[in-house]
């Protein structure tokens, strides 16, 4: 026998069936990431100028937009401020956070 192979040597090769694989669950192919939504959540320490302020420095919105997206946060509770994929959704999240803000990211 041969030690190496586990079978006679001048015996014909082992045929060896692929093993059945279920398909993922998930979608695991790249470049199909839907997105991460940026969540900003109200709290009871910043104003609502700042938060305004905050919107228009970081993601270039209007008074109008940014405004909209306060109130949202004010009387909903939370705000979806941006959708990006993972990487800038990261970054975006851990910006506000760096200005006080209660921020967290979900998937789209």
């Amino acid at each position: 026998m041969n030690p190496i192979i586990g079978r006679p040597p001048g015996s014909p090769a082992a045929t060896i069936a692929p093993e059945r694989t279920d398909l993922p669950e998930v979608d695991e192919r790249a470049g199909h990431d839907r997105g991460w939504n940026v969540v900003v959540w109200n709290d009871p320490v910043n104003l609502m100028s700042y938060v305004v302020l905050v919107f228009r420095r970081i993601f270039g919105y209007s008074e109008e937009k940014a405004t909209r997206l306060m109130l949202e946060v004010h009387h909903e509770g939370r705000s979806i401020v941006s959708t990006a994929p993972r990487e800038k959704a990261e970054i975006d999240c851990y910006t506000l956070h760096r200005y006080a803000l209660w921020a967290t990211i979900e998937r789209a």
